[in-house]
């Protein structure tokens, strides 16, 4: 990050790294010239990436921010709030912070955490996840944060785990059911909890879960057994008995049809301990011009569609969830690891690994298998992506899993946490989210 010393105040750069949609396309920000600049009391603003996307209506940001001032846990914290605040306030109009997830070292420091960002936003306190999966780069806590202008939007905060955004006629609810206090429970009781949980959140804004377009499974010492099966089976078997008494496919949003089942794009990734942290985001409409796509991969066998060596029941969910709104497509791509067909492959090299990954979600999000599951026209490319998460299981292996990433990808915020994948063998998963427009002849 640049700066700038005048009459003792620090200019620091904030430009975005990436701006996707709207009349700016793809670009890596920090390369243009005169990059936009805001000026600040001088302190130490944390190393921050973030992406802007212009849905034409409305503009979101979408923040990756880690603390690399040194000091306590509380200074980090405070650090991260800074260059929250000032990428929020070059936007030059207002803009609430939607959901963050908090990546922490410790669990200890959990309650520090949550005391200082109920500080800084008061009433307006974002749905809020702490995971504890430390960051690889050695800082306390990293941070990813979405926000959205309220001067096109209106955010409702029901509750700490329940916050709604709507805006051009659509309505998205963010919604969490679990919590680092799930602990003692089994597996399977923590998860059927923390999905009833989601329900009757989601319920108190008239939302129903096949309203459900993505959920996030931070589950504690995943691959562990207990009585001889391993705590993401059991993940799967609940989450299979829960989805069963619910309709994806007769959503009130309409859903391409494709031949294949019909299930939330979804992360299930380890952490540290034995809780379960989920959340999961809702999309009710009655614009006619949107329309949902389960993607599947051409190289992957559908997960629910594993054999019963993985789970028991297996595991509910699909590839990536397309949501076409207009001429804009947004992509949720699921937690992606090196799996070609149903097996893992390139077992103990993490290189080999991380790009046989990215190769999976390249072609994932490609518009040739947009067009083979119904879509002619649209699709994404890696230059579409607003951000990333990279979950590596070794330490030792962040600096090879980053040098691949930054090859194949450039300029993408992200964040790389230390986290158990949900097979021993699988070394790191990759999930994001792509922002694309749908070629001129499809619209």
């Amino acid at each position: 990050m640049s700066h700038v010393y005048t009459d003792g105040y620090v200019a620091h750069s904030l430009a975005p790294d990436r701006r996707l949609l709207g009349s700016c396309g793809s670009f890596s920000a920090r390369q243009e010239k005169g990059a936009a600049r805001l000026a600040l009391p001088p302190h130490l603003i944390g190393k921050q990436h973030h992406t802007v996307v212009d849905l034409g209506k409305v503009k979101r940001v979408v923040m990756m921010v880690t603390p690399e001032g040194g000091g306590g846990f509380r200074d980090e914290v405070w650090e991260v709030v800074s260059a929250i605040r000032a990428i929020l306030r070059q936007q030059g109009e207002p803009m609430a912070v939607t959901m963050q997830t908090v990546f922490v070292r410790d669990r200890a420091d959990v309650p520090v955490a949550r005391r200082l960002f109920n500080a800084y936003y008061g009433d307006e306190m974002p749905l809020t996840l702490f995971v504890v999966q430390p960051p690889c780069d050695g800082s306390g806590l990293a941070v990813e944060a979405w926000a959205v202008s309220t001067a096109s939007a209106k955010v409702e905060f029901h509750t700490e785990d329940l916050v709604s955004v709507s805006y051009d006629g659509l309505r998205w609810i963010y919604a969490s059911g679990g919590s680092l206090h799930l602990d003692g429970r089994t597996p399977y009781e923590q998860t059927a909890e923390a999905f009833s949980s989601m329900r009757r959140m989601l319920a108190r804004t008239g939302v129903g879960f096949q309203d459900v377009v993505r959920t996030w499974l931070y589950q504690g010492c995943i691959t562990e057994e207990v009585d001889g099966v391993e705590r993401y089976r059991e993940l799967n078997r609940a989450r299979t008995d829960f989805f069963a008494g619910i309709n994806f496919e007769h959503r009130p949003v309409p859903v391409a049809r494709n031949g294949h089942a019909i299930y939330p794009a979804s992360t299930g990734i380890g952490t540290l301990g034995h809780g379960l942290v989920t959340a999961c985001l809702a999309l009710q409409t009655e614009r006619k011009d949107v329309q949902l796509l389960a993607l599947e991969n051409p190289l992957q066998t559908a997960a629910f569609d594993y054999p019963k060596e993985y789970s028991i029941k297996s595991p509910k969910f699909s590839r990536a969830m397309a949501v076409r709104i207009g001429d804009h497509v947004t992509t949720w791509i699921s937690g992606t690891a090196s799996i070609v067909n149903s097996e893992t492959v390139h077992k103990g090299d993490i290189e080999k690994q991380t790009d046989q990954t990215l190769t999976i979600i390249e072609r994932l999000i490609d518009a040739k298998n947009f067009a083979r599951l119904g879509w002619e026209g649209a699709g994404a490319t890696f230059d579409d992506l607003a951000k990333l998460h990279v979950y590596v299981k070794r330490p030792e292996d962040y600096e090879k899993c980053r040098a691949v990433c930054e090859r194949r990808l450039g300029h993408v915020p992200a964040i790389y946490a230390v986290a158990d994948v949900c097979r021993p063998d699988l070394l790191v998963e990759i999930e994001g989210v792509a922002f694309s427009q749908l070629r001129q002849s499809a619209r």
